[in-house]
């Protein structure tokens, strides 16, 4: 069984359409899970509105909402609670096409070998398109996949351990760096998620590119000084586009 995970916080802006992506997959037998971070807005409304809905399509659907210590706490908690052997994340502002469940259905089916992580194209709101395969010789360098766009199989929490909470912004790369180069993966050529085009804000860009520099040392063992190297060339190139940017404005 597939098992779906949503973290909402105060999202009724952009959350009925995510949860109407997933009631109206072409496939049901699946289960649906929201972990709420105490919302204060009409967020825990909406998700009870859907009750009734994914009851009459056979699909169980969960929810908690309860205070959390951020986004990884929160997938932890839905992954405690999940029942089926494939998990996916996806965001409250994004959303799967149609068919995406029968998709990864399909392909996880057809696989004759046992996996650790699936995954496909996924279309940003701004036209970009992420379809970059799992490598590791690139992976070790950066997240260059769409975790929204990804099913991970149950038995790697189970041999690797959940999310590392201490993590704000970078816990997905974390999570698969620990496998290194032994992470068994298989890529599709099929759009099955939207993702929207949140950006990361200034303040942010550099404690992404800590985190993934922590990251890659700690949990991928990978080179310190490589590590640093990478982190100030991805600073050195930020500030440049930054300053480039204010000039042509």
């Amino acid at each position: 069984m597939l098992s779906i995970i949503t973290v909402t916080f105060n999202s009724e802006r952009t959350l009925k359409i995510t949860i109407e992506s997933v009631l109206n997959q072409s496939i049901s037998g699946f289960e649906y899970i929201l972990i709420d971070g105490s919302s204060s807005d009409t967020t825990i409304e909406i998700i009870k509105s859907y009750e009734v809905a994914f009851k009459k399509r056979n699909i169980n659907y969960t929810w908690i909402s309860e205070k959390d210590s951020g986004i990884y706490d929160a997938f932890n908690k839905g992954i405690r609670l999940a029942k089926g052997d494939w998990i996916s994340f996806l965001g409250s502002d994004d959303y799967y096409l149609e068919e995406a469940l029968e998709l990864y259905n399909n392909q996880i089916e057809k696989q004759s070998i046992d996996l650790d992580f699936i995954h496909s194209i996924v279309k940003v709101e701004n036209n970009k398109v992420i379809r970059d395969k799992w490598e590791w010789k690139h992976f070790r360098k950066a997240m260059n996949i769409a975790h929204v766009g990804a099913f991970h199989n149950k038995n790697y929490f189970k041999k690797y351990g959940l999310y590392d909470t201490r993590y704000k912004i970078a816990g997905d790369y974390e999570l698969l760096l620990r496998a290194n180069n032994n992470l068994k993966t298989h890529w599709f050529g099929e759009v099955t998620a939207i993702m929207a085009d949140g950006g990361i804000s200034n303040s942010q860009i550099k404690n992404v590119y800590l985190e993934t520099t922590k990251a890659k040392i700690e949990s991928g063992k990978i080179n310190y000084f490589i590590s640093k190297l990478y982190y100030f060339k991805w600073m050195f190139k930020y500030k440049v586009k930054t300053i480039l940017n204010a000039v042509i404005r």
